[in-house]
């Protein structure tokens, strides 16, 4: 399904349930990241760490631990960017050569309410006046929801890029539905504080696609590499 929502430039790998049977098992050096874990977030982190290997793999870059970098984002092979996201029986991982893609951020959500009060956390009041018309005239889709998974994959996108947190407020999201898809579409992130510099270019905000199937949205934002001269 992540597939659906990035370039083809990019490696994904995915899986569905809560066992972790059929999964690579974790490295010595990850264990004390989850030392403490229950055992839902030991599977969790185990599964999609397992599917970050495979995607290496796919790349022609030998399996290697996945550690924590800076604020817990993952540190991944020299050469290449990516990220990882899991919910509730569902894990992923994407993995793309730098030279492809300057950064790339995923998020996976149950198509489902937010819980009480996210919402007025997560979204700018613009954000809320076109929730409320998608919702209105599209009620297939769990909107509220997918506005947060797509701040998740904006701010995974972001974070590699400047090293700095990306507050909900500070960039406004605009969510469209494919006419001739029901079910996927697109959406773009108007950055509302300076961007990053990539390639000696100021972003001023990101470009993502979404899917929703089988009671799961899944979002993406990927940044294209500098321009060659």
């Amino acid at each position: 399904m992540i597939e659906d929502v990035l370039p083809g430039s990019v490696a994904a790998e995915e899986a569905y349930g809560h066992g972790t049977a059929g999964h690579t098992p974790l490295h010595p050096e990850e264990e004390p990241l989850v030392a403490r874990a229950v055992p839902k977030r030991r599977r969790e982190f185990t599964v999609v760490r397992s599917c970050a290997r495979r995607a290496m793999e796919r790349l022609g870059v030998p399996a290697q631990p996945v550690l924590n970098g800076e604020r817990g984002a993952p540190r991944w092979p020299d050469g290449l960017v990516g990220s990882m996201t899991h919910c509730d029986g569902y894990c992923a991982a994407a993995l793309v050569r730098a030279t492809d893609l300057a950064s790339l951020g995923i998020d996976a959500e149950p198509d489902a309410p937010l819980p009480e009060g996210v919402l007025s956390v997560v979204a700018l009041p613009s954000e809320t006046d076109r929730l409320r018309r998608l919702a209105a005239e599209r009620p297939h889709v769990h909107w509220e929801r997918l506005l947060f998974s797509a701040k998740e994959s904006v701010y995974k996108a972001w974070f590699p890029l400047t090293g700095q947190w990306l507050d909900f407020s500070e960039a406004d999201i605009e969510i469209t539905e494919d006419p001739d898809a029901k079910g996927r579409g697109a959406f773009r992130a108007e950055l509302l504080v300076p961007g990053p510099t990539v390639g000696g270019r100021r972003l001023t905000g990101f470009d993502g696609r979404w899917a929703a199937r089988d009671g799961l949205l899944v979002t993406a934002v990927a940044v294209p590499p500098p321009a060659r001269p």
